[in-house]
């Protein structure tokens, strides 16, 4: 069974990778993005709970984060395995994520930290033509992204989970990558 957490700065191509894996692996893609847009949009408890923080232009606490994503990963479909995508964004994240799999009986997880240098990000994502990606605005996310994920990335480390795949080349190169992590 494939489980796999996806990292990587803004721009590293996680998403494009994750939806093309999962649908090449037969397997759900989970991006806590889009569970928060659909339970938002479904109007769920934890939809509504999360809107409220948003509408005041708080960031989602981490208990409704978590709690979205405990419950997606019991869904049937994600018992066959699962990328994950947006989640963890910090160690204790990950220390949940750690108890919840096993819980769940879904250990056996390796972490792809989709690695790009910063001044292809920066290109990738002024290229995506969206009107708050400036550079200012993007360097602050990645700086952010820095801040958050570098500790995330020792603990897997430190846990021998981590696969590093170099996100600097073309998406086809990069799928290729991730597919010889699968079979090894």
């Amino acid at each position: 069974m494939t489980r796999l957490i996806f990292l990587g700065p803004p721009g590293a191509g996680k998403g494009t990778q994750a939806q093309t894996l999962a649908a090449f692996l037969q397997i759900p893609h989970i991006s806590t993005g889009d569970i928060l847009r659909q339970a938002i949009q479904d109007k769920t408890n934890l939809g509504i709970q999360a809107q409220s923080f948003m509408d005041k232009g708080e960031l989602v606490p981490d208990k409704l984060v978590e709690d979205m994503v405990e419950e997606r990963l019991k869904q049937p479909d994600a018992k066959t395995g699962w990328i994950l995508d947006g989640f963890p964004r910090k160690v204790t994240q990950a220390e949940f994520l750690v108890a919840l799999l096993t819980s769940l009986g879904q250990g056996g997880e390796k972490v792809v930290n989709l690695d790009a240098p910063d001044e292809t990000v920066i290109t990738r994502l002024l290229g995506r033509g969206r009107k708050d990606d400036t550079e200012e605005v993007i360097r602050r996310r990645l700086e952010v992204y820095r801040d958050d994920t570098a500790p995330l990335i020792n603990y897997y480390s430190d846990r021998q989970k981590l696969l590093t795949v170099n996100g600097n080349q073309s998406q086809e190169e990069v799928f290729t990558d991730l597919k010889n992590i699968i079979a090894a």
